[in-house]
């Protein structure tokens, strides 16, 4: 009994690898590896549980220090479980720090400037990030320059001039002098520097599109994710902003945490109380996170495959 071996085809095209080497290779070689399942063990879970519980404690245990009495939260052991006085203790932090004008105080100033500075640290991160002009790299070195400068030296001087201007006790003075940061445009230079292809904007120019129209139709769209985590860390930001609040605000036109220091005055402290006023200023924060932090963290994934 014969065997006959196959013929062989040798016109067959030779399928190459693909190198992995290279920007190109390593795009491609995380393409791959995002496409597979990955299944954490039990101590990944049992890491993320401990690191949740830490993280939940401290407003956990503002709630629990917000529904008992002064005395109960001084006591050794402290207590642990919620006691029967939350919303007695809300309403009076309400009163007395005048929460409701100050939350809307912190939401206008809050809002404002975190939109502006996701405006303006993205057209100012396109600038530096994509167009070529002289002294970019200059100005660039000088805007990180600034983010190693203390505020507290430029309170004074910042002071005097709300008080020239007419802005003292108002919150234009609280607004105007954070309408942009460093680091926002810092962060949206470095994303865009990733995230937006030459060849966009090379094809909008060849379109005819000037700077403004590439920024509006093709630099907003990639540049959303990141607009959406600074945005986010913006608002908290200006939302739980004391110093500089506190030395040009009054009681009578107070933000948030200006209005906080309020529950501290006499001479024994309501630590339920304060902790009660801490807790409703936390509340906005929170719900703003419920309702958007789905969106924001999609945008974050949506934002890191990029390539």
């Amino acid at each position: 009994m014969t065997t006959q071996s196959l013929p062989v085809r040798t016109d067959a095209p030779v399928r190459t690898p693909e190198p992995t080497t290279g920007r190109g290779g390593r795009r491609r070689l995380l393409r791959m590896r995002a496409g597979r399942q990955h299944h954490a063990g039990p101590l990944a879970y049992v890491l993320l549980a401990v690191m949740a519980i830490l993280s939940i404690f401290p407003l956990y245990w503002t709630m629990v220090a917000a529904s008992t009495d002064n005395t109960r939260v001084s006591q050794t052991p402290p207590p642990f479980l919620p006691g029967p006085n939350l919303f007695s203790n809300l309403a009076r932090a309400w009163d007395e720090a005048a929460m409701g004008k100050a939350m809307v105080n912190s939401l206008i100033v809050a809002g404002v400037i975190a939109l502006s500075t996701v405006l303006f640290a993205t057209l100012a991160g396109f600038a530096f990030a994509k167009l070529r002009f002289k002294g970019r790299n200059i100005l660039l070195m000088l805007v990180i320059g600034t983010m190693m400068v203390p505020p507290q030296l430029g309170v004074v001087p910042l002071f005097m001039m709300m008080s020239e201007l007419g802005w003292s006790q108002q919150l234009p003075a609280v607004i105007f002098p954070t309408l942009v940061s460093a680091v926002g445009v810092f962060f949206m230079r470095q994303y865009l520097s990733e995230a937006l292809p030459d060849e966009l904007v090379e094809a909008g120019r060849v379109d005819g599109a000037h700077s403004l129209r590439i920024f509006w139709s093709i630099v907003l769209p990639v540049a959303r994710p990141a607009m959406a985590v600074l945005f986010m860390i913006t608002f908290v930001h200006a939302w739980n902003d004391f110093f500089w609040p506190f030395v040009v605000l009054d009681m009578t036109n107070p933000t948030v945490p200006v209005a906080l220091t309020q529950l501290s005055a006499g001479y024994v402290r309501d630590q339920s109380l304060i902790m009660a006023g801490a807790l409703l200023g936390t509340l906005p924060l929170l719900a703003m996170f419920i309702v958007f932090g789905r969106q924001i963290v999609s945008g974050i994934m949506a934002g890191a495959v990029k390539g």
